[in-house]
């Protein structure tokens, strides 16, 4: 056994289960481990490293803020803050900024001003959110409260009341759903963790809909579908909606840990001095790495990743053991034949130099969005083999 894996062991909290595998380098889309041997990225740190490993303009960004300054906190002005903010609403047009570290902050956020927003207006009682079934939304007691999968709704009672959660792409559910208390339907475009599941387009219109014209704040929650990962800069612009929460992170600073959320017109003045806050959140490293992202999801990057996901469904389709592909851009889910199980797939994998994840039964492939064809026609072939492995 590494002597890394025995320290792990010893020292950190089980909460994870590891594959035995030390990773300590690469480059782009290729990743090394303690031995040397070499892999091809199909996680990007699940979703995180969009550009991936080492990319030489993100690490130039990185090095150049950590020799002015690393930290100031919220206390005071922070020029690369600022950069980000004013970039996110000019792509967006969505009105104010707050910065959070993680996508479970960004969504307890979006819960906070979505019950105050509804309180200032209307008063006590009009409290409650709809999410969905399969829904992910992160870890924190809200959050998970948030999240429509029963198996997250344990152990750690009692969960926050005032969560309903309605099955995906049924409109008369959802209908039967909406009360007097309702004050925001919260929704991902692309189920994650939920199996990496679209929604119909007609659904997610009905959302903004009903929420207009119900005076409901209709949140979407881009944590693994924004930034530039479906082929749009946020996954809700392919629908032509607008939403009044945006919540993000994962792949905003390319690795580091930073979130943000966007308040449209209707919740831009809602949070006020002392409502809400955070100690690193806005780090000005971590927005100097989100800044050098931001500047680069153009059109060039959005047509690649729209490019590369007609690659992969062109190489799976009709393969043997592959009975569907699911997701949108390079947010893949493949579900297999009953006779695969998708953590066997990822083990194998492993194996063979790919890394993979898994949503429920499906393998999911979460490449950095700038992966070359050559590099991703390569893990795919080692997904195959590794399928073939298997039989």
């Amino acid at each position: 056994m590494s002597q890394i894996i025995f320290d792990d062991n010893e020292n950190i909290l089980n909460t994870y289960k590891r594959f035995n595998v030390v990773l300590t380098g690469g480059k782009g889309s290729t990743l090394i481990d303690e031995n040397g041997k070499k892999y091809i990225d199909f996680n990007s740190g699940i979703g995180t490293n969009i550009f991936g490993i080492c990319d030489d303009e993100w690490t130039k960004a990185v090095c150049s803020q950590a020799t002015k300054i690393q930290h100031t906190s919220n206390l005071y002005y922070s020029e690369p803050q600022v950069k980000v903010a004013r970039l996110l609403c000019e792509k967006t047009g969505m009105k104010k900024v707050f910065f959070s570290n993680s996508g479970a902050e960004s969504n307890e956020c979006a819960i906070k001003t979505a019950r105050k927003y509804s309180f200032d207006k209307y008063g006590e009682g009009r409290y409650e959110i709809i999410t969905l079934i399969n829904s992910f939304h992160g870890r924190t007691i809200a959050t998970l409260s948030a999240t429509g999968q029963d198996v997250f709704h344990q152990f750690f009672f009692p969960f926050v009341d005032g969560f309903k959660y309605a099955p995906a792409n049924d409109i008369e559910a959802l209908k039967s759903l909406i009360s007097n208390k309702t004050c925001a339907i919260m929704i991902e475009t692309v189920q994650g963790e939920g199996g990496v599941n679209a929604l119909n387009p007609e659904y997610i219109k009905f959302i903004a809909d009903v929420c207009k014209e119900k005076d409901i704040l209709f949140i979407v929650d881009e944590v693994q579908t924004g930034n530039g990962r479906t082929g749009y800069l946020y996954s809700y612009m392919e629908y032509g909606v607008k939403p009044d929460i945006v919540t993000t992170a994962k792949g905003l600073a390319g690795g580091l840990p930073f979130g943000a959320i966007l308040f449209g017109e209707k919740t831009e003045k809602t949070l006020s001095y002392g409502q809400h806050g955070t100690t690193f959140g806005g780090n000005p490293i971590c927005a100097a790495a989100a800044y050098s992202v931001l500047t680069r999801i153009d059109d060039k990057l959005l047509n690649h990743v729209k490019e590369m996901r007609k690659l992969i469904e062109t190489k799976l389709i009709g393969k043997e053991g592959i009975k569907s592909i699911s997701g949108k851009g390079l947010m893949v889910g493949i579900e297999l034949d009953e006779k695969y199980k998708a953590s066997e797939v990822v083990a194998k994998g492993i194996e063979n130099g790919v890394i993979m994840l898994t949503a429920k039964t499906k393998v999911r492939l979460l490449p950095p969005l700038n992966i070359s064809k050559e590099d991703l026609t390569k893990g795919l072939d080692l997904l195959l083999k590794s399928m073939e492995d298997l039989k």
